[in-house]
């Protein structure tokens, strides 16, 4: 199949990306998100990639994840804006879990201005950077570690079940349209069914690009979390389902 130069470039850019952004691809091409958008359309009508909510997506996507130094770099302002949102809810001496994703991490940066913090968590990164802090106490669970700096494993579901907190702040790598919680590693999704089992508020940060991106282990209902804090509306169906369960919706 022979495709116009600009949507093959498009379409290598998502393969390599797991999530391009109308707004970017259309700075890099020099032309109108409505073209963009026209040729996101085109080639989601071929099978070649999957519309989500602001962009498009790898359809190879389903399967992995995205490799963890390109997440870092994707959607990086609005991971930005989502962490300092919900880093101005949480109080001074408050107990945490934080789970295994690039958003989370953000957040960590964010709470470094805190002080008296208490913090569980399965991510190496955040760890790192927490235990900076001279009166942050900072519990790390045991496991597997994998190549992004996540610790999976029934270790840390057991480490993660000791203790009853007053805040999860998690992420996820995507949300069907019935609301499902999905991620791509079955040994992480137990983690942060644990993590959220055992706590008494919880805060999902997801960027807009996680909305309609398929993964293949379902985590629960969107029902399952206090507040979503995110940087676009999500779908009709998805919200309804927010209002149903008084989740509420924290745009930033």
């Amino acid at each position: 199949m022979t495709l116009p130069p600009r949507q093959h470039d498009i379409l290598e850019l998502a393969r390599e990306r797991g999530y391009v952004s109308i707004d970017e691809l259309a700075q890099a091409f020099a032309v109108t998100p409505q073209t963009i958008r026209r040729d996101i359309n085109q080639l989601a009508e071929q099978g070649l990639l999957r519309r989500t909510h602001g962009g498009a997506a790898s359809e190879s996507s389903s399967i992995q994840n995205t490799a963890y130094s390109m997440r870092a770099g994707l959607m990086r302002d609005e991971k930005q804006r989502i962490a300092a949102a919900i880093a101005a809810q949480i109080p001074d001496n408050a107990s945490l879990f934080i789970n295994i994703g690039t958003t989370t991490e953000a957040i960590a940066r964010e709470l470094l201005g805190h002080k008296g913090l208490k913090i569980i968590t399965n991510n190496l990164h955040v760890a790192a950077q927490l235990s900076a802090k001279a009166d942050f106490e900072v519990l790390l669970a045991g496991g597997t570690v994998r190549s992004d700096g996540g610790v999976v494993g029934q270790a840390a579901v057991d480490f993660i079940q000791q203790f009853k907190v007053d805040y999860a702040l998690v992420g996820i790598s995507g949300i069907d349209e019935d609301g499902s919680l999905l991620d791509f590693d079955y040994q992480e999704v137990r983690v942060s069914q644990a993590i959220i089992s055992n706590a008494r508020q919880v805060f999902l940060a997801v960027d807009s690009s996680k909305f309609g991106r398929n993964a293949v282990v379902r985590l629960g209902s969107i029902t399952l979390v206090d507040r979503l804090f995110t940087d676009a509306a999500p779908s009709i169906a998805v919200n309804r389902l927010l209002v149903e369960h008084k989740v509420q919706l924290d745009l930033v």
